[in-house]
């Protein structure tokens, strides 16, 4: 199965083929390629909706993740006993409340995009962002991820792993936009 990718909001024209391949390219630099995984994009009411049910929260938001594997330590993969058990879970990505976020910050929709993406599916791999040094370790981790989304550190031949990334991000500067993009994921998810 790999990757699903729904879109039931209308509200943002959205380029599902380019999110897919983003989505994929995350699955490969965490090493989770062989897990499945859902995205699905709302708009802000669904959003809200699904917000207010799983977390008491009566307003919408960039990113739900939906474990399949519950109780995950922070960098540990799940030991799935049966094919049936490879699937990560699902994220439901607030597409019109990224948008906002975007236009605000003028930002690209799906550079942003596959910065929330990221945040939830390091969410599905046991982060959380509970106290500071639990966030601090959150969006350090999406910032790598993110970094190896660069061309100079993926290429068809030779991928490079988290921490070769974070040495390469270290002495090199990031995209401005995948930087600003980090900067609007952590301003719409950290007081979650």
């Amino acid at each position: 199965m790999g990757v699903v990718v729904r879109n039931l909001q209308k509200v943002v024209p959205l380029r599902r083929a380019r999110l897919r391949k983003d989505v994929n390219t995350l699955r490969h630099i965490l090493g989770i390629q062989k897990f499945d995984l859902g995205v699905i994009c709302v708009d802000n009411r669904r959003m809200q909706h699904i917000n207010n049910i799983y977390r008491k929260k009566d307003e919408p938001t960039d990113v739900l993740s939906f474990l399949f594997h519950e109780g995950l330590r922070p960098g540990k993969m799940p030991c799935p006993l049966h094919r049936d058990e490879l699937n990560l879970g699902d994220i439901f990505l607030g597409v019109e409340y990224v948008m906002k976020q975007c236009q605000e910050e003028s930002i690209d929709l799906h550079a942003a995009l596959t910065v929330v993406a990221a945040h939830g599916i390091c969410h599905l791999l046991g982060y959380r962002h509970e106290t500071e040094e639990e966030w601090s370790e959150q969006l350090r981790r999406t910032k790598v991820v993110v970094f190896c989304l660069k061309k100079d550190c993926i290429s068809h031949e030779d991928q490079h792993t988290p921490a070769q990334c974070r040495k390469i991000m270290i002495s090199q500067s990031a995209a401005a936009d995948e930087l600003k993009a980090i900067s609007v994921s952590s301003s719409c998810v950290k007081n979650k």
